[in-house]
């Protein structure tokens, strides 16, 4: 009959196994060079460690840019974000995705980045605009992540994310890339303070994925305005007032965020680590492609770059 002291050596050792499996792949990119290999941080963090958290961090990093009137007011024009909101969703994730499956030397990762490319040569773009949606990218994933979930970045994947973002700029032609996230940062903190301002056209693009993200899982479980009082919550100030959108209350903000954060947690506890890449395709919300898509025809192929000259 087992004693006491061997129980209680089981469980402790069955503790440690299962917490050494949890914390696994943060210790295999302790070992990897973020400078060396950015893809295989943005391949392991966003498809295995914080699949849903990264895509949900990087919408809400596009809505931010909708505050800058000389972005949003273009996406309102164009009518892509407004009249046909899913498809262009799912074209961005894809698009963005699939460099960091395939890598940017990868001929399916150069037809993505061709592709984006391709959209923006369309307009004189300011490039503090495009600086501005990359830092949005770099900052805003790690912001999430800190706050909601089930465990913080490490340095040196905060450097591999970075370093991914630098790299996918200098293949968009993008000048002046910051060399550390912390430049990034304050690029970002810096440009937001000088350039949000409300615009009736950005506030019906914001208002368009709103509604769009009411339709996802498990937002869909709710009523409508309810999701959008949550997403009111999860915005700062500075956001908020750029949108003219109403200030959340107090409990509003706490029970947002105290749900995410729960969720956080009910992962680190409870959840086993993922081991099969869940890669944008693989998600839900992405609905326009059933039978498949072509990285060559993702996008638009007339006038509706997503950022046009600030003049």
């Amino acid at each position: 009959m087992p004693t006491a002291s061997s129980v209680a050596s089981a469980i402790a050792d069955r503790i440690s196994d299962r917490r050494a499996e949890r914390y696994r792949l943060r210790n295999d990119l302790a070992a990897t060079d973020p400078a060396g290999d950015p893809e295989a941080y943005a391949r392991a963090l966003g498809t295995l460690e914080y699949p849903w958290g990264i895509t949900m961090a990087l919408s809400f990093a596009l809505f931010r840019t909708y505050a800058v009137p000389s972005i949003g007011d273009l996406l309102c024009d164009t009518g892509e974000f407004t009249e046909r909101t899913q498809k262009r969703y799912d074209d961005t994730v894809l698009l963005l995705d699939t460099p960091v499956e395939f890598g940017f030397a990868d001929p399916k990762g150069r037809s993505a980045i061709r592709r984006i490319n391709q959209m923006h040569s369309m307009y004189d773009i300011s490039n503090d605009d495009m600086l501005y949606v990359l830092a949005t990218f770099v900052v805003c994933p790690v912001r999430w992540v800190a706050d909601y979930e089930w465990r913080p970045l490490r340095r040196n994947e905060i450097d591999g994310l970075t370093e991914y973002y630098r790299k996918l700029g200098n293949h968009m032609a993008i000048k002046n890339i910051p060399a550390t996230y912390e430049e990034f940062e304050k690029f970002l903190d810096d440009y937001e303070l000088a350039h949000f301002a409300y615009s009736a056209d950005s506030r019906r693009v914001a208002d368009s994925t709103l509604d769009l993200l009411a339709t996802f899982m498990p937002f869909r479980l709710l009523p409508a305005w309810l999701v959008r009082r949550l997403s009111f919550a999860l915005m700062d100030d500075r956001l908020l007032e750029a949108f003219r959108y109403p200030k959340p209350t107090a409990v509003e903000r706490v029970l947002a965020r105290t749900g995410l954060k729960a969720r956080g947690l009910a992962i680190r506890f409870a959840a086993r680590p993922r081991t099969t890449p869940q890669y944008g395709r693989d998600m839900q919300q992405i609905r326009c492609y059933p039978k498949g898509y072509d990285v060559d025809q993702l996008g638009t192929f007339s006038p509706g770059c997503p950022v046009r000259h600030a003049g």
